[in-house]
Order: structure tokens, then sequence, then C-alpha cells
């Protein structure tokens, strides 16, 4: 299994872009054959702040979900300048029992 966290801290001014964008990238996850959880939150102390938690059954699953139209909309903001600091994304590689 593959686990990933993907942290992102917006500008203000970019923020619901962000929320908007973010938003279109759950559910089209959920449906992709070997996910098996995708959930993305927002911050409650800070509104600027998303995370998302991703469970793939393997590194396939997690690549289609990356291949997506809706992933490339959000990587396109980040490069545009939508956030305050780098993104974080950190992934863990486990096994299933």
């Amino acid at each position: 299994m593959i686990i990933g966290r993907f942290r992102i801290q917006c500008r203000p001014e970019w923020t619901e872009k962000v929320a908007t964008t973010i938003a279109a990238v759950e559910a089209p996850s959920r449906e992709l054959p070997g996910v098996v959880h995708f959930d993305i939150a927002r911050s409650v102390t800070d509104p600027n702040t998303f995370l998302a938690v991703e469970v793939f059954e393997n590194r396939e699953a997690l690549d289609r979900q990356n291949a997506q139209r809706e992933v490339a909309d959000l990587l396109a903001l980040v490069d545009a300048g939508a956030l305050t600091g780098d993104l974080e994304w950190t992934v863990w590689e486990t096994t299933a029992e």
C-alpha cells in the first residue's frame, strides 16, 4: 500500500480558487481503481491550509490518480504562485496484512 500526505498553504487571494480546484480532485480520485481512501480537509484554524490523505493499493493506482486532469489543474495553480511556501508531499510505502 502507498500512503500519501499532501499539504498546501495558499495565499489568501488564491484560497477560494484553490479550494474549488482541490475539491474537484476528490470525487474522481475516489472512483479510480486501486484508491482505498482519499480525503481532503481544510484547516479549522487556518482557512488557507488544505490537507489531503490518500491511500492506494499500489504505485500504479497512485500514478493513475496523479495523471488526472484535475490534479494537473491544481498543480497549475501551484505553479502560478498560489502557495505561500513549498508544496508538502510525503509518501510512505507499507505492507498490507
